[in-house]
Order: C-alpha cells, then structure tokens, then sequence
C-alpha cells in the first residue's frame, strides 16, 4: 500500500472526448476529488456560440450544461467538479463529451475546442 495519494489525469488537448480509467484497487477504498475542464475560444465576430459539457461516470450521465459562450475574441470554460468514494475491487471510468455550436457567418461562430482535461486526486 502507497503512502502516496493516486492522481489520474487525461488531458486530450482540443479533442471532442476524453476519457479516464482509474483501476481497482485490491487493498483499499479510495475517495477521489474529479474536476473536468474544457476550454473553448472564439472569433471577435462569433454571434449565437455555444459550447456543451456532459460528464459520465461509469456510463452514468453525472452532468450535463450548454452554455452561451462568453469573452468574445478570447476563451471561456465550462467546469464540473464532484467528489467519488471507490470500494475495495471498484474501477471507475470517466468520460467527458463536448459539443460546440452557433449561428454561421463568413467569420464563424463556433467556438474552437482548446483543451478538455479530467483530474482525479485521491484524498
């Protein structure tokens, strides 16, 4: 047994998803603390953009939110943070999906994905 506490991280830069497996652990029950991040950017000329969020744990859709993207010429998160108590034997797998989206003009109103990113701190 570690004296040292476990961290995962994904980090799949600009991709659509991103998924994290944290194996079972023999020994021991584990609580983690998991934060996901996804980053987005827009043109200065954007008009009705939007990016989404939905996070699942073990297939299980935890959360999910669309909003409208802010900062205009610049970036905007969407977050989501939740604590998972894990039991002898138990994995978990995280997965994070992202969706981008707004009205088209000649410059482009979809935001651009710049990082989607799971933690998981054991505590």
């Amino acid at each position: 047994m570690s004296d040292f506490p476990e961290r995962w991280k994904r980090d799949v830069r600009n991709a659509d998803i991103a998924t994290l497996d944290i194996p079972a652990s023999a020994q021991r029950r584990r609580l983690f603390e998991i934060d996901v991040r996804f980053v987005v950017r827009t043109s200065e000329q954007a008009q009705g953009a939007w990016h989404e969020l939905t996070v699942e744990l073990d297939g299980q859709r935890q959360w999910q939110r669309r909003i409208d993207t802010n900062n205009l010429g610049s970036t905007d998160t969407l977050d989501y943070h939740c604590r998972q108590d894990l039991s002898v034997g138990q994995a978990l797998r995280v997965r994070a999906i992202t969706k981008v989206g707004g009205r088209s003009t000649a410059k482009g109103a979809a935001p651009l994905r710049e990082r989607l990113v799971i933690e998981a701190e054991e505590q």
